[in-house]
């Protein structure tokens, strides 16, 4: 099933990723209308052209006519929206989100949605150290993944629309995972790199570090710019896989202080030996 232009999309919650899937189609000639709590972000997307309606309000007839519904809240806001109004979508009607962690949430909004209304997860793997409307850029999914996280519950024809809904905001690379193995692997390339980040910066005070670092600390410690609100949500829901991949990670950190200690060089080498290999993958990627 293909995302033709026929269909009215809705998005609800219009911050960055909010807005920057409301970019990208605006500019493919999708019909595209928002719901989300602030004025101003209606007002500024309005203005900008990011989207055709909007409104703060749980517009009943708007919510009817889409198609399309992608939730861009943070999980528990999604959550309580489904319970509150959920009901008010329509049959046929495909719902899908940008959540960070889906085993906390995409089998209870499956339960709770009306019949003939289905939720097919998916994550795009992009974003900025920024947030808000005024700062959506579609330019962020070019070269990114997408990854669709379907259940035994969806229907191929979910599933590949879905895919195509990442093909048009411009994803290069669309993925296909269960919702137990997303927050496994998002517990270690995502979160557990955010966890890395902020413990540098919290680790060493010296208010004049600035006027030294290079580049190398700067590229490692970009992420720890951080929502703390959104990200303390997605650590605390997928609490169980990221303590896993933080002790993992301790273990091996552990392990390179002990070559150290010991003066193994050796040790030390291979490790960097593997390092680089490894890395050398994600440049082929990129």
């Amino acid at each position: 099933m293909k995302l033709d232009q026929s269909k009215h999309l809705l998005i609800v919650g219009l911050g960055l990723l909010g807005g920057s899937y409301a970019m990208a189609l605006k500019k493919q000639g999708y019909t595209v209308s928002a719901i989300t709590r602030d004025p101003e972000s209606i007002a500024y997307a309005l203005e900008h052209g990011l989207i055709d309606r909007g409104t703060t309000d749980i517009d009943e007839d708007l919510i009817a006519a889409a198609d399309v519904v992608v939730f861009a809240l943070y999980p528990h806001v999604l959550m309580n929206w489904i319970r509150e109004h959920g009901h008010l979508l329509k049959a046929g009607t495909m719902v899908t989100d940008v959540t960070g962690v889906k085993g906390c949430v995409v089998y209870d909004i499956q339960a709770m949605l009306p019949h003939g209304v289905e939720f097919i997860s998916a994550h795009p793997m992009a974003g900025r150290e920024v947030s808000g409307v005024q700062n959506s850029d579609d330019a962020i999914f070019r070269g990114a993944n997408y990854i669709v996280v379907p259940t035994e519950k969806n229907t191929s024809d979910a599933i590949e629309l879905c895919k195509d809904l990442g093909k048009t905001l411009g994803f290069a690379s669309i993925s296909v995972l269960t919702p137990e193995k997303h927050d496994t692997m998002i517990a270690f390339l995502s979160q557990l790199t955010h966890c890395i980040a902020v413990s540098l910066m919290c680790a060493n005070d010296d208010p004049d570090l600035v006027q030294y670092t290079g580049d190398s600390f700067r590229d490692l410690t970009r992420i720890a710019n951080i929502n703390d609100e959104m990200w303390s949500e997605l650590f605390l829901a997928n609490r169980d896989a990221l303590l896993h991949e933080m002790d993992e990670y301790r273990a091996t950190f552990d392990r390179l202080y002990e070559y150290i200690k010991i003066g193994d060089r050796d040790s030390m080498r291979d490790m960097m030996r593997l390092s680089t290999a490894r890395r050398r993958e994600f440049n082929k990627k990129a």
